[in-house]
């Protein structure tokens, strides 16, 4: 059972390495862009959001958490009624940690760890047994291995501008022709700066697009078969083995392996 006084937002003041908050998040509700001096471990319970970078944006469904360093700005998009728990760590207590925003899986036993963390009230999250069960979610947090849930945006404006569509919408796909045509470059040109700005070539990173959207419909509770023809997957199985290649897993066991 969540402590009620972590219903309240902390203070950056507050001398504790690790402070907890707990709360609710309605379908729709924006976060305008904003940083903490803390880094922070952003617990989704239930719901969905996208987190927007300057690096990109991020998918954070049920039961992962978003890694955000101190200092990162960020904004929020919620897709669904969402429940929160936030931990934020002090950065100089923080040993082997991210150093850049990613999305972790929350294994049953972070779960618990998190559970039992936030059973203690905030002035008591310094010491004893709440300061204990903090060093052990430190060490699970730097074991947890990065989901592949960030789409990297480009850097350059005119690149931003050509793709930003897209990365709302991956469903409505444009050729490459097109997306250059709308940077005002060659193919080539733009083929070779979107990497450099990306890492990824403008096809994989609308394949990247296309998974990210389908976890996001996923934890909607929508269907494979409406999804992959939503997304314009020739069918159902080919959208599988994208969806497992990617993942580990198939859609239908991403969420059950969660539990």
């Amino acid at each position: 059972m969540i402590h009620p006084s972590l219903y309240a937002s902390p203070h950056d003041e507050d001398p504790a390495p690790v402070v907890a908050f707990a709360g609710e998040a309605d379908k729709d509700d924006r976060g305008s862009a904003h940083s903490h001096v803390r880094h922070q471990l952003f617990h989704l319970v239930s719901g969905s959001v996208t987190v927007e970078t300057e690096m990109g944006s991020f998918v954070v469904p049920p039961e992962r958490a978003l890694w955000m360093p101190s200092d990162v700005m960020h904004a929020t998009r919620y897709h669904q009624r969402t429940s929160l728990r936030f931990l934020y760590f002090r950065p100089e207590v923080v040993r082997d940690a991210p150093r850049a925003p990613s999305v972790i899986r929350i294994s049953p036993l972070l779960r618990e760890l998190i559970l039992a963390f936030m059973a203690y009230p905030r002035d008591a999250e310094n010491a004893g047994p709440a300061a204990r069960i903090a060093s052990v979610i430190l060490d699970q947090i730097a074991t947890e291995p990065a989901a592949p849930l960030h789409l990297p945006m480009p850097v350059s404006d005119r690149l931003r501008r050509a793709v930003t569509d897209l990365a709302a919408d991956p469903a409505n796909a444009v050729s490459l022709e097109n997306v250059a045509r709308r940077a005002a470059l060659s193919q080539r040109s733009f083929e070779r700066h979107f990497r450099a700005e990306t890492g990824l070539s403008y096809r994989a990173w609308l394949r990247q697009a296309r998974l990210m959207k389908a976890v996001e419909w996923l934890s909607f509770g929508e269907s494979v078969g409406d999804i992959a023809h939503r997304l314009g997957y020739e069918g159902t199985s080919a959208f599988v083995a994208s969806f497992r290649k990617a993942f580990g897993v198939t859609p239908g066991r991403y969420f059950a392996d969660a539990a």
